[in-house]
């Protein structure tokens, strides 16, 4: 599970590191509003110089900030229906062929990218919309192996070391994928990271299997454990989900808005975190990819941890579930949008800046042992369909937050980062303050058998 997010945040996480080096220059907001191809140039700024013996050779397009921000979004353009579907037939049918298909067409896909970049942006958004839509099965559909195989004291933990992977994919491509645009190109890092996203697609198949029962080198012990920790759950949802009753639950509610409240957020880090140091902080291709990929570094480890903490917390019995959720998601709110307000007012100091980054991304990540986790505890036989709906939110923030941000710098180059931290606390705060009145950590009614 852990290499299969690792895979998906590769493949999200490709554009935003080989954008800068894509662009003439980054597109500032001066230059015409065109979209069409350059030929390739043999005189880069020297900001982005690289080693004359490794001379990076690669086509570079004329995309203003607001094309850039379109393409950066176009990944969830086509996922705002895709998730409800995705959980409600990995629930039925199993998550190991539903996330497995996905994996396997985002990969195969992603080595297309340069080659639908040369071809136009009309090609590379529709590209991109079908990888978003495959992606969505995996990051949907694998929920439901949760339900038949942790045990619900071990699910914060279980969890979290999987969905860590997305850390640890993003570390890697943003450390590795600068050096690959400074040096031999940015299409490399289609190339290279496609390669190995089909390769662990092939691992998928051979390694993961439905259940425990199932599991041919299982021991017997742990077999019978997990079994029993959740035979009073039941082990599917059956054809048969309870809408009306979901439409009605408020907890439900406050765990799908802030869902797209903490994306809106998120999407704009994964996005332009790379562009953002790029221009703002003026470091040439390599030394942004590594700056990008240092905060992830530290939140890799601190994400596990936090799950290891909710876990302790809540097996010692020293707190209460909904206690746990709801403190975990106030720290990953509050911290981050104090410091991404700070952020314009520090940016003539790189070290500052950069530790601003590594304190973000780390404490951020609380947020997903908290709200972002909280409906396996409300309704663990649907947990499936629920991270679906949950999926639609936060995809539909990532399909406005990179557009706005792109429309907001394209303004205004001085100012328009200190509008979109503004922007973003604010609507990540007003997420907060809904989930900490409404939310719940105990399973509802309507999802029992």
């Amino acid at each position: 599970m852990l290499l299969c997010n690792f895979s998906m945040f590769t493949q999200q996480m490709n554009f935003s590191i080989a954008m800068p080096a894509m662009v003439n220059n980054t597109a500032r907001p001066s230059q015409p509003n065109a979209s069409t191809d350059v030929p390739p140039t043999d005189a880069p700024d020297s900001r982005n110089e690289t080693p004359q013996e490794l001379k990076a050779v690669a086509p570079v397009y004329d995309w203003n900030p607001e094309i850039q921000g379109i393409i950066l979004s176009a990944l969830n353009y086509g996922t705002i229906l895709a998730p409800i579907p995705s959980g409600y037939v990995a629930g039925i049918f199993g998550a190991k062929y539903v996330v497995g298909a996905g994996l396997v067409i985002s990969s195969v896909l992603t080595p297309f990218c340069p080659l639908a970049a040369d071809t136009g942006v009309t090609l590379l958004i529709v590209l991109r919309v079908v990888q978003g839509i495959a992606q969505t099965m995996v990051l949907t559909g694998q929920f439901s192996i949760w339900v038949k195989w942790a045990p619900p004291v071990e699910r914060s933990q279980l969890i979290t070391i999987a969905q860590s992977g997305t850390l640890l994919g993003s570390f890697v491509i943003l450390s590795v994928g600068g050096l690959l645009c400074d040096t031999i190109g940015w299409p490399y890092v289609f190339y290279i990271f496609g390669g190995m996203d089909c390769a662990c697609s092939l691992l998928w198949f051979l390694l993961v299997y439905e259940d425990p029962v199932t599991h041919p080198f299982i021991s017997t012990g742990e077999k019978e454990y997990i079994v029993a920790s959740l035979a009073e759950q039941g082990s599917s949802p059956g054809w048969s989900v309870p809408i009306k009753a979901m439409v009605k639950s408020l907890p439900l509610w406050a765990i799908l808005v802030s869902a797209f409240c903490i994306y809106w957020r998120n999407y704009i880090i994964i996005a332009y975190m790379p562009t953002y140091i790029n221009t703002v902080l003026e470091a040439n291709f390599r030394y942004s990819g590594i700056m990008s990929a240092l905060p992830l570094c530290v939140a890799f480890p601190t994400f596990i941890l936090g799950g290891q903490l909710a876990g302790f917390l809540h097996s010692r019995k020293i707190l209460r579930l909904n206690t746990i959720r709801k403190l975990f998601t106030a720290l990953g709110v509050l911290i981050p949008c104090g410091l991404h307000l700070l952020l314009p007012w520090v940016r003539s100091s790189h070290s500052t800046t950069l530790a601003f980054l590594i304190l973000i991304s780390a404490i951020r990540n609380l947020c997903e042992v908290g709200v972002l986790l909280n409906m396996v505890d409300i309704a663990p036989r649907y947990s499936a369909f629920l991270r679906g709906l949950s999926q639609i939110f936060s995809f539909l923030a990532g399909a406005i937050s990179p557009a706005v941000t792109g429309y907001f710098i394209n303004q205004d180059s001085e100012y328009g980062w200190r509008n979109v931290f503004f922007i973003a606390a604010a609507i990540d705060i007003a997420g907060l303050v809904m989930y900490l009145i409404l939310g719940r950590a105990e399973v509802q009614d309507w999802a029992y058998d």
